[in-house]
C-alpha cells in the first residue's frame, strides 16, 4: 500500500517490517493515520491485527521500517489486558482530579454524562473499586477514562466485548459525533458500518486499504478475489453468499454503504437465498417433533447483596422445532440464565420447563469448558467424531477445523498451546461434531474473527434443527435468526417483530427498566395481543399492491442503469455524450433511492 505522508497525518509507518520468530507478521508495510479518519481493522486471528496497533501506538518497536507521530499528538489506548492501578475505584480511573479538580467540573458536562450512562458505570458506582470486578467491567472503565479524554486519535481494540446490544449502539453514536481520529479492532460487522470511513484488512503480512465500512470492503474483496482468479474458492463463496444477504435485505441496508449496487447485483446474479427456511422448518419437524422447549408459569429469582432480585415472573414460552430466535436485553436482565433453565442447568423456583423427548441440545457457554490439554487439536474433535452431517452436508473432522481457522499445521497443536479464542473455537466445533438438534449459543462470536464468523453462519444456514441465540452482535443476530425476543428487566419476555431495531427503540422509550422489585411490567409478553393499533385489511392490501408496483419499478431502473452503463462504456471518448449519459444515470440513482424508501414504507404497512 502507498504511504499516505500528508502533513495532517497523526501517524505514519514507512516501509515497517515485523517478524515473530521465522513468522512474518508485517512486510514492508507504508500507512498513515489522519486526522478525522475513522479506520476499523479486520483480518483472522494471529493475522497481525494486534501487532499493527502496537506499531501504531508505539507499544512495540518494527524490526526495520520507521513509525513517526505527529509531534503534538494526543493518543489514547484500550487494549486487552484490561490492566488498571491498583486499589483504584470507578472514578480514579475514569475522572482523576488531573481532568477534573471539582465534581462540578464533570457533572455540568453532557458529553461525560454521556459516556458514564452509555457504559453503565452509574450502575456500577464511581467509589467502587475496579480490583473486584469482572473482566468485563474493568473493560468498560478502562474505554470510559479513554471516551472522556480530549484526543486526537483513540485506538481500541475490541471495544465491543463485554457491551450489550445497546452499549455497542451508544458506543457507535459516540466515537461517529468525535472529531478526533479512530483507528479499532473489531470483529463487530454492524459497528464497522455505522463508524468507519476506512477498512484495512491484515493479510499475508500486508495490509488492504477499502473505502467504507464492512459492506464495502466485503464487495472490494470478492471483486479482487474474482479478478485475481483466486483459488480460495470456499472463501469467495462464502463472501459471495453474505454478499447477496446484505443485497437481499430491507433497501435501508443497502443505502447507507457506499458501493456500486450494479456491481453487487453481478457478483450475486446466481447466489441462491442463505438457506431455504421452509425446507429446514419440515426436516426439523421431522427430527424434533411438535415440541423443543415449553416453559409453563416460570418465577425465577437470584441470589443478591439486597435479597433475592426475579429475573422472571410467571414467564411462558414456547419454542418449536426449526424455529431460530435472537435473544438480546440489558446486562443482568437473565438472558444466560433463561439459557441454563432451558439446558437443564438450573430450576425454576416455579413453574415448569418441558424438554421435547428427541432433543439432542449442543448449550455453548461463555465460559471455555474444560478440554483435554495433551490431545492435538485434531484429535480432541476425533474423539467426538469422524464425520458429521450438518444438513445435507457431510464433513470430516479436519475438514471442519479448516473452515474454524485451524490449518492443517495447526490441527496438530496441543489443545494446552492454544489461546483463549482458539478454545472456544475447539469448543465451538466438538458441539458441531456431536450433529446435535438445538443448539443453544450464548455470545457465540466472542474471539472470533470475521472469517470465522462468516464460516459459522453459513454452516447455521444448513443446519435443519433449532437455532437459540444470545448475543450482543446485532450483525450475527440478524443473519443467523428469523425471531427476535427480549429481556427488558421486568421479568417476561417481549417479542420484537422488529428485531433489534424495536428493541432499541423500546429502550431509549424508556420502557421496561431494570428492576430488583418482583412487580410485573408493561412489556407485552410473547403470545399477548398487540396494544398498537391494527393496519385494516384494506389498508394492507393497498400497501402489499404498492410494494409490488415499487417492485417492479426497481427492476425496470435496475435494467435502465444496466443499459446507462454499457452506453457510458460505449461512449468514453464521447465527452459530450458521455456527460449526457452521466447526468441521466444519476437521475435514475436518484429516482432509485426515493423508489426503495417508498418501498420499505409499504411493506412494513402491508406486513401490519
Amino acid at each position: 500500500m502507498e504511504s499516505m505522508s500528508a502533513p495532517l497525518n497523526l501517524v505514519n509507518l514507512e516501509r515497517v517490517h515485523k517478524a515473530h520468530g521465522t513468522t512474518v507478521i508485517l512486510d514492508d508495510v507504508s500507512l498513515g493515520v489522519a486526522a478525522g479518519e475513522r479506520i476499523g481493522v479486520v483480518g483472522r486471528n494471529g493475522g497481525g491485527k494486534s501487532t499493527l496497533l502496537s506499531m501504531i501506538t508505539g507499544a512495540d518497536e518494527p524490526d526495520s521500517g520507521r513509525v513517526t507521530h505527529r509531534g503534538d499528538l494526543a493518543m489514547g489506548v484500550l487494549d486487552q489486558s484490561g490492566t488498571l492501578p491498583p486499589g483504584a475505584t470507578v472514578r480514579d480511573v475514569v475522572l482523576p482530579p488531573s481532568m477534573f479538580a471539582a465534581e462540578h467540573e464533570w457533572a455540568g458536562d453532557p458529553a461525560v454524562r454521556s459516556v458514564l450512562t452509555g457504559l453503565e458505570l452509574d450502575r456500577l458506582g464511581l467509589d467502587a473499586p475496579v480490583a473486584p470486578m469482572s473482566g468485563g467491567e474493568r473493560r468498560r472503565v478502562a474505554l470510559a477514562a479513554q471516551l472522556i479524554r480530549p484526543l486526537d486519535l483513540l485506538v481500541l481494540d475490541e471495544p465491543t466485548n463485554h457491551l450489550d446490544v445497546e452499549g455497542v449502539a451508544w458506543l457507535a453514536e459516540y466515537v461517529r459525533a468525535r472529531a478526533g481520529g479512530l483507528v479499532v479492532v473489531t470483529h463487530d460487522r454492524w459497528f464497522l458500518d455505522e463508524v468507519c470511513t476506512t477498512t484495512w484488512e491484515v493479510a499475508d503480512g500486508s495490509v488492504f486499504s477499502y473505502e467504507g465500512g464492512y459492506s464495502a470492503y466485503t464487495l472490494a474483496r470478492a471483486e479482487r478475489a474474482r479478478i485475481s482468479a483466486a483459488t480460495e474458492e470456499r472463501r469467495l463463496n462464502l463472501v459471495r453468499k453474505e454478499l447477496a444477504w446484505l443485497r437481499r435485505g430491507p433497501p435501508a441496508r443497502t443505502s447507507k454503504p457506499k458501493f456500486r449496487i450494479e456491481a453487487a447485483q453481478a457478483l450475486i446474479a446466481d447466489e441462491p437465498p442463505p438457506r431455504d427456511s421452509m425446507a429446514l422448518a419440515g426436516f426439523a419437524a421431522r427430527r424434533l417433533g411438535k415440541t423443543v422447549y415449553d416453559v409453563e408459569d416460570v418465577d425465577y429469582a437470584v441470589p443478591t447483596d439486597d435479597g433475592p432480585r426475579t429475573l422472571f415472573r410467571d414467564l411462558s414460552w414456547h419454542v418449536g422445532p426449526g424455529d431460530r430466535i435472537g435473544i438480546v436485553g440489558v446486562n443482568g436482565a437473565g438472558k444466560t440464565s433463561l439459557l441454563r433453565l432451558l439446558v437443564g442447568e438450573t430450576t425454576p423456583d416455579a413453574g415448569t420447563v418441558v424438554v421435547g423427548q428427541t432433543v439432542a441440545v449442543a448449550y455453548l457457554s461463555q465460559h471455555v469448558t474444560e478440554l483435554p490439554p495433551r490431545a492435538r487439536v485434531l484429535e480432541a474433535v476425533q474423539d467426538v467424531a469422524r464425520v458429521a452431517r450438518i444438513g445435507n452436508q457431510e464433513i470430516s473432522a479436519s475438514s471442519l477445523a479448516e473452515r474454524f481457522g485451524f490449518a492443517a499445521n495447526r490441527q496438530w497443536t496441543p489443545v494446552g498451546d492454544l489461546s483463549g479464542g482458539e478454545r472456544r473455537r475447539l469448543q465451538l466445533l466438538r458441539l458441531l461434531m456431536a450433529e446435535p438438534n438445538v443448539l443453544v449459543l450464548d455470545e457465540p462470536t466472542n474471539d472470533l474473527d470475521i472469517d470465522t464468523l462468516t464460516a459459522l453462519e453459513d454452516l447455521l444456514d444448513n443446519f435443519p434443527g433449532t437455532v437459540l441465540v444470545v448475543s450482543h452482535d446485532r450483525y450475527f443476530v440478524d443473519r443467523v435468526c428469523d425471531t427476535v425476543v427480549a429481556l427488558l428487566g421486568d421479568g417476561s419476555l417481549a417479542e420484537l417483530p422488529g428485531g433489534v431495531e424495536e428493541y432499541l427503540r423500546r429502550r431509549a422509550a424508556g420502557g421496561a427498566p431494570l428492576t430488583t422489585a418482583a412487580g410485573v411490567g408493561t412489556t407485552k409478553p410473547v403470545g399477548a395481543p398487540s396494544s398498537a393499533p391494527a393496519v385494516s385489511a384494506a389498508d394492507a392490501r393497498a400497501a402489499k399492491k404498492e410494494a409490488a408496483r415499487l417492485e417492479r419499478r426497481m427492476l425496470k431502473l435496475d435494467a435502465d442503469e444496466k443499459k446507462l452503463h454499457e452506453q457510458l462504456a460505449a461512449a468514453a471518448a464521447d465527452y459530450a455524450k458521455a456527460a449526457e449519459l452521466d447526468t441521466r444515470l444519476r437521475a435514475v440513482h436518484a429516482e432509485k433511492e426515493q423508489v426503495e424508501e417508498e418501498w420499505l414504507a409499504a411493506a412494513e404497512l402491508a406486513e401490519g
